[in-house]
């Protein structure tokens, strides 16, 4: 990794970063912290791993530069959903964190990652071509099992959750890895709904409610590859997230 590149952002204190909850160094530190957190992380890594998680950390920071969530850019859940997924979750596997770092690349960012020009439909294919050319056909494929389908125009918002929840069936059944992609996603978007502002916050919270079922479904298989202490972590943030939820939509209903 270049010393001046955007995984490696004037240095912080590292204890203290690799020490401190992801949304409290964003909080904090912002994008600055996360990637130095995720350099720091990434530098135990065995050098080949290392250099391959790097080099796409540095794409998907430049495809989602312009990008912005509520109230932070974007690169924040990018980062934190791949961090999880290093520190929480103990995975090491190198496509795995590649992935988690591009998981919305093909949703959010087609035209960017095809290198095209933003107009038309989104290129989805191409941007899954040009991830399978620097990747790998492995990392690729999750990527498109944790991609939403298109949304059909003029559809209402209950037929679009269930849409997506049948799709959550579907594409993570056979793909066990993508799981462990999608429950760190829901868990940054679920548990910290707390940090979203206006009326997105009850439609979102009505929309991840309905996800919890599936998920918890998936994360209990025998299959899906995560220890059984890391498993009952998980749950413990899918509790988490449920009273969250039902906080909100209590509030709403009053």
């Amino acid at each position: 990794m270049t010393t001046r590149s955007r995984i490696e952002p004037p240095a912080l204190d590292t204890a203290q970063l690799a020490a401190m909850p992801l949304h409290a160094i964003t909080e904090v530190f912002g994008e600055a912290g996360l990637t130095q957190r995720l350099s720091y992380e990434i530098g135990r890594l065995p050098a080949d791993s290392r250099y391959a998680v790097a080099d796409a950390a540095e794409w998907a920071l430049r495809l989602h530069a312009d990008q912005r969530r509520t109230r932070e850019p974007y690169a924040n859940h990018v980062l934190r959903v791949t961090l999880r997924i290093l520190c929480h979750y103990k995975v090491t596997d190198p496509e795995v964190l590649i992935a988690a770092l591009l998981h919305d690349v093909v949703e959010d960012q087609p035209w960017a990652a095809a290198g095209v020009a933003n107009h038309g439909p989104p290129p989805r294919a191409a941007a899954l071509a040009v991830i399978t050319s620097r990747y790998g056909a492995r990392v690729a494929r999750l990527v498109a099992a944790v991609t939403n389908p298109v949304r059909p125009g003029g559809t209402d918002w209950q037929s679009l959750n269930l849409q997506y929840v049948e799709h959550l069936a579907t594409s993570l059944d056979a793909e066990p890895w993508a799981r462990v992609l999608k429950l760190s996603d829901f868990t940054d978007n679920g548990v910290g709904i707390i940090h979203t502002v206006g009326p997105k916050v009850r439609h979102s919270a009505r929309k991840y409610n309905g996800f919890l079922p599936v998920l918890r479904e998936l994360l209990d298989r025998p299959d899906t590859p995560l220890t059984e202490g890391v498993k009952r972590h998980i749950n413990g943030q899918l509790d988490l997230a449920e009273r969250r939820f039902a906080a909100i939509l209590d509030a709403d209903r009053r």
